[in-house]
């Protein structure tokens, strides 16, 4: 049994002070970092680009997450293996070409992911998902920060896990979006491998023991 992967969402970290952020994340017992690229276009709000992932990649020491929430991803896609990115997951809903878009993240030798809204059906990923690394379940809606959980999530990520297994795919099932202590351990009994924690991480009195109270509880 593999270990269930907690990452951070820096959307919710200090960005007056995101370098000490950053190496709370480094010096924690998180796993990845899960960066949150919106454009004000795909979703209704604007959250950072390059320089400040630029910024990022120059400190962190773990697994840089990137989750574009963008139109037309297959622009940025070499940029963003430029800067850092060890995983780059784009929305079902946000490309034409979805298998020709998880090719060209591979060929720039990233893993490659694709992110489901709420309201899209898992059915879609059938014929793709042996080629895709990870999937994202938005359990809120895309584009804001500390929204309430989606309870249907629960029965997404069921779903997915049977997918996969049917198709004998290793794909991660990753989870963003109200993730608390209060549905992590059903998420993962559920199928989940890696959670997605801003607001419940860094609004936090004490981050470093809140991730390792989340890591414990999800690899119990």
């Amino acid at each position: 049994m593999t270990s269930k992967l907690i990452a951070p969402s820096i959307l919710a970290a200090d960005f007056g002070n995101l370098q000490r952020d950053v190496e709370m994340v480094n010096n924690s017992e998180a796993d990845w970092f899960h960066i949150d690229i919106m454009d004000g276009v795909f979703v209704p709000n604007i959250s950072y680009g390059m320089p400040v992932l630029k910024a990022i990649s120059q400190h962190a020491t773990k697994t840089i997450d990137v989750h574009l929430m963008i139109v037309d991803p297959d622009r940025y896609i070499k940029t963003f293996a430029e800067l850092g990115s060890d995983i780059l997951t784009v929305h079902y809903e946000a490309c034409t070409h979805l298998h020709r878009t998880i090719q060209a993240i591979k060929a720039e030798g990233m893993k490659a992911g694709v992110a489901l809204n709420p309201h899209t059906n898992i059915k879609v990923l059938e014929d793709i998902i042996n080629d895709v690394d990870v999937v994202l379940i938005m359990s809120v809606n895309p584009g804001f920060g500390g929204q309430s959980f989606i309870e249907n999530t629960y029965n997404k990520v069921k779903q997915l896990k049977k997918l996969i297994e049917q198709k004998g795919a290793t794909t991660l099932i990753e989870i963003d979006g109200g993730v608390t202590d209060k549905n992590a351990e059903t998420l993962i009994e559920c199928g989940a491998d890696v959670l997605v924690a801003g607001s419940y991480v860094f609004k936090s009195t004490d981050q470093l023991k809140t991730i390792s109270n989340l890591k414990s509880a999800i690899n119990s």
